[in-house]
């Protein structure tokens, strides 16, 4: 059953509502992807520091560390942006 505003228009029908959901879809699959690299990179540190680190290792370590960042920090932001703004429409009755 759809949710309804106080206006009574769907919520399914309001462009704010999708567009939010649509970012809280983005930002889940940006933080798991993003800390499935951070763990990568992890992994890649421990391996290079048991077997003798390389340029080829410390490279992979560096790029893993990169793009976890790059993937995280945003989708953070924009992860807690969702919560705040449902949260203030839930008390505005909204």
């Amino acid at each position: 059953m759809p949710e309804h505003t106080q206006s009574g228009h769907s919520r399914d029908d309001d462009p704010v509502f999708r567009r939010r959901r649509q970012v809280e879809r983005w930002t889940l699959l940006a933080n798991r992807v993003g800390y499935l690299v951070l763990a990568l990179a992890v992994v890649l540190f421990v391996i290079a520091f048991a077997v003798g680190f390389s340029a080829t290792m410390a490279t992979l370590v560096i790029v893993c560390l990169v793009v976890s960042f790059a993937l995280l920090a945003p989708s953070i932001v924009l992860g807690y942006a969702v919560k705040a703004a449902d949260r203030e429409d839930a008390e505005r009755g909204l």
